[in-house]
């Protein structure tokens, strides 16, 4: 697909189109990033959208105040870490099942968002807009921060708490006879996801220049397409986030070959969808054929 791309679009191989490339793809890798921690540990999140949504319109609203850059980060890292643990407490220490509270929780953060801003507006200060969108020693920023992703995904998943996320999504009960605090490990789940979404909200911020409460509602489908393309299962206990990054990877990929086709919009859509049933399917065969496997050496 990227040779298709680059065939119909000639910049895509010089430093700025690959910049580019990055720029459009960063967003969704730390939004799927989130949501993949989650569904490792056999639960759903549909919250990131809202949480995407908020922060925008507080880094629009906020940034060009007295809080400034690093108090507009703050307070969406705050956002975050509210909506997370709120998410991860209900599900993990009262037992609500996560695709009805992170439904309530995505409901209630578009709510919050169109109140703070109502209609599209407001303005990210330039320290913001080029520090995420610009290079560091001509090393895009994107670029970099997809390093640190997944530096912190190689640390976490051999961790004691990646190998209880791990356990927790392939068999709650064992995990549980195997000493591993199984409420622990679904907060945690949740509050890194509301981090990323909250992440992903400052960078998107950053890369549209200004506030608009509703620019994120088209999130969902590309967050778990991303994370389906990866080959995390939905079902919990198997994939990761070094999946999920290319996965996000293909997906802009495949928007920009498109777009430079010529092809309309609402096809991309359809290919998206087309993209996901595939990975899915591909994800489960591979499962059963590695079961079989297993069986037949036994």
């Amino acid at each position: 697909m990227f040779a298709v791309y680059a065939a119909h679009e000639p910049s895509a191989l010089s430093l700025f189109g690959i910049g580019n490339l990055l720029n459009n793809a960063i967003v969704l890798a730390l939004a799927a990033t989130g949501l993949t921690l989650v569904v490792v540990c056999g639960e759903l999140d549909l919250s990131g959208p809202g949480v995407i949504a908020i922060a925008n319109v507080v880094v629009a609203t906020v940034s060009g105040g007295d809080a400034g850059a690093l108090g507009s980060f703050g307070l969406v890292l705050l956002v975050g870490l509210v909506v997370g643990g709120l998410n991860g407490i209900l599900v993990a220490y009262f037992g609500l099942q996560s695709l009805a509270v992170t439904l309530g929780s995505l409901i209630a953060c578009q709510g919050i968002a169109l109140l703070i801003l109502p209609a599209p507006g407001g303005e990210v200060v330039e320290s913001i807009a080029y520090g995420i969108t610009g290079d560091i020693l001509r090393i895009p920023v994107p670029a970099i921060l997809l390093v640190l992703v997944l530096v912190f995904w190689f640390l976490l998943k051999h961790s004691r708490m990646g190998i209880a996320m791990y356990a927790v999504g392939t068999d709650q009960t064992a995990a549980r006879l195997s000493g591993l605090n199984i409420r622990a490990t679904r907060l945690f789940a949740f509050v890194a996801a509301g981090l990323f979404y909250a992440m992903a909200g400052f960078v998107f911020s950053a890369e549209i220049g200004s506030g608009d409460p509703r620019i994120s509602d088209s999130f969902l489908l590309f967050m778990f397409a991303a994370v389906a393309i990866g080959g995390t299962s939905l079902f919990g206990g198997r994939g990761g986030v070094v999946g999920t990054l290319a996965g996000a990877g293909i997906l802009t990929v495949l928007q920009k070959m498109l777009f430079a086709l010529g092809v309309a919009d609402f096809y991309t859509n359809i290919f998206n969808g087309l993209i996901m049933i595939l990975a899915i399917l591909f994800g489960q065969a591979s499962v059963y054929l590695a079961r079989r496997s297993a069986r037949r050496e036994a």
